[in-house]
């Protein structure tokens, strides 16, 4: 197993442990695994389409990894396998500054600093080595260490490279749109920052 990133942990955090799943989701999505893609496309040299078979057949990686949610609780270094991030985006040859991680399946969007991609950002698909279910994102879904869990999309299936930045579900619900777990920002409710707010007595992370 790669060695991860080392990170600090967010401030003011609980453990999810009774409860973990993709929170707001109503019902997950039917995805058809013959038929599912993975899109890179956009302001790219080379469009890539990718189905599950060949995304299996690529070099994977493990690592542990934190998932957080605005909420404030977080699962602390799940194991998480799948295929760097970069290594994909390389595949296309990314000239734009800025990613749209899409899952058109739940018409849901979430809009990633490009730079902010780092070694340990992956397509997941494998969650504490048993394969991602849909309850969970899967099949496969975006891994966003420092982020917070909306900007990990779950049911990923495309991945948009964009020259300016545009707003993905949540900032266009009014969420602020760079959350950075270690810059202690955060999302509002009424105009008053979350983090004000008690820890929920129980609630899942995405």
């Amino acid at each position: 197993m790669e060695k991860t990133k080392e990170r600090k942990p967010a401030p003011r955090r609980a453990v999810a442990t009774d409860a973990w799943q993709a929170d707001g989701a109503k019902k997950a999505p039917v995805v058809d695994l013959k038929t599912y893609r993975l899109r890179i496309f956009g302001k790219v040299d080379r469009e890539v389409s990718l189905s599950l078979e060949q995304l299996a057949a690529m070099p994977a990686v493990t690592k542990k990894l934190d998932m957080s949610c605005a909420t404030r609780l977080s699962r602390p270094e799940d194991e998480w396998t799948g295929i760097p991030m970069n290594m994909l985006l390389a595949m296309a040859a990314p000239r734009g500054d800025f990613l749209m991680l899409w899952s058109r399946c739940s018409n849901y969007s979430a809009s990633v600093p490009l730079e902010k991609v780092d070694d340990d950002c992956m397509v997941a698909f494998a969650w504490n080595g048993e394969p991602l279910g849909p309850k969970h994102g899967g099949p496969v879904r975006a891994i966003m260490p420092g982020h917070y869990a909306w900007k990990n999309t779950l049911w990923l299936d495309g991945i948009e490279v964009m020259d300016k930045d545009r707003p993905g579900s949540w900032e266009t619900g009014g969420s602020a749109p760079r959350v950075g777990l270690r810059k202690g920002e955060g999302v509002t409710e009424g105009g008053r920052a979350l983090a004000e707010k008690p820890l929920p007595k129980r609630r899942g992370v995405r």
